[in-house]
């Protein structure tokens, strides 16, 4: 079966629209303490609130959309990201910002566990490039989403950032005509954790397994993308400079994502783990003993190594509990990456005490310790 290409367009536009939306609020945290006067406890609820919603409760976002599979709740999701986030430009205090913060978020846990279970639906004999060729949607929108926003408000401003929301808008009438209705995967009749035992079925310790790489993958790479910038700028780089070493990071990712998804289609899944995760550690530790220009070009391949498994997570477990598409994905996608999230103020409080450099050096020691999971794999490819 061949794959649905204006589909699979259409569900990395989704998926594209709403991280960048998501991906503006970060970035401005500087702008906003500047403003709101705001201390850094109420910066870290913040970033713990958007972690939390947006990806932790996407299992029971995941759940909930498949006993209702409308595309009402994709595009109303998706629609609460594009309204909120811009209006949290014009936020007249701390609390109305946590509110629109909030809101956006829970928009995201909305729409991408549905999103991603369609993936498989329309990817045909191509499962393992098509989601990565989803994600790199995702992955595009965080590299470029700060670069945007961060020029944009420095241009016109803070106030302006509700202006923002006519693009997506306009993306969002279009996803409207072109999206077809989600497949319900037949757990209606389940309470959430009977949804879950039957989604995954006699696969869920492989499943566990795979969740535990992810989430490992997860704490290496959003702790480095949240202090990789505080570290450069303190050491002599520009805020700019700064974010170019964060957006090379992160967009290197989409490449190496999509080629990761391409190869596992033709060898299987294991294999690909294997590679990326050997070769992450020292990736991680030459971006760390680099300086001047190269590290510009560190930055570039320790993100390519770190964010290449990120789609094989995902459709591996789709490919190993078919049942559960939606499901397997908010646990990969959102309940990893969420939880992961959530541990880096723990990483800031050891860096507040050791300092940056030699906390993230440690960190990237984690990826040599999946390997004996990853030995674990079944050796498998996508469905097709």
């Amino acid at each position: 079966m061949s794959a649905n290409l204006k589909i699979l367009f259409a569900l990395t536009l989704i998926h594209f629209t709403g991280d960048f939306y998501t991906a503006f609020i970060s970035p401005l945290f500087p702008v906003f303490v500047d403003k709101l006067g705001l201390s850094l406890t109420q910066v870290g609820i913040l970033a713990g609130t958007m972690r939390l919603l947006a990806f932790i409760i996407q299992p029971t976002v995941g759940y909930l959309a498949d006993r209702n599979p409308t595309r009402v709740f994709i595009f109303s999701g998706l629609a609460l990201t594009i309204v909120f986030i811009p209006l949290a430009g014009i936020a007249p205090n701390f609390w109305v910002l946590l509110l629109c913060v909030a809101l956006g978020a829970i928009g995201s846990s909305m729409f991408h566990p549905s999103v991603t279970g369609m993936v498989p639906v329309y990817a045909g004999s191509k499962a393992g490039f098509s989601m990565s060729l989803f994600n790199t949607g995702g992955t595009l929108a965080f590299g470029l989403g700060p670069l945007f926003i961060t020029w944009y408000v420095a241009t016109f401003g803070l106030t302006a950032m509700p202006w923002t929301m006519a693009a997506g808008l306009l993306v969002l009438a279009y996803l409207v005509k072109v999206i077809p209705p989600p497949q319900s995967e037949g757990l209606k009749r389940s309470g959430f954790f009977g949804a879950l035992q039957e989604s995954l079925g006699d696969a869920w310790k492989v499943i566990a397994l795979i969740w535990l790489v992810m989430f490992m993958r997860a704490i290496v790479g959003q702790s480095f993308l949240t202090f990789m910038p505080v570290l450069y700028v303190r050491e002599g780089f520009s805020v700019v400079a700064a974010g170019a070493i964060y957006a090379l990071f992160t967009v290197s990712g989409t490449v190496s994502g999509l080629l990761s998804g391409h190869i596992s289609d033709r060898i299987g899944f294991k294999p690909v783990f294997l590679f990326s995760y050997l070769l992450m550690a020292p990736a991680l530790w030459l971006l760390l003993q680099v300086s001047g220009d190269w590290v510009y070009l560190g930055s570039a391949l320790a993100g390519a190594l770190v964010l290449a498994p990120l789609p094989l997570g995902v459709t591996m477990a789709q490919t190993l509990a078919p049942k559960g598409r939606s499901m397997v994905a908010s646990l990969m996608m959102g309940f990893a990456y969420g939880l992961g999230g959530v541990i880096t103020p723990l990483v800031g409080k050891l860096a507040d005490t050791y300092t940056i450099r030699p906390v993230l050096l440690a960190i990237a020691a984690i990826p040599l310790l999946t390997l004996p999971i990853i030995a674990l794999f079944p050796k498998i490819r996508s469905n097709g």
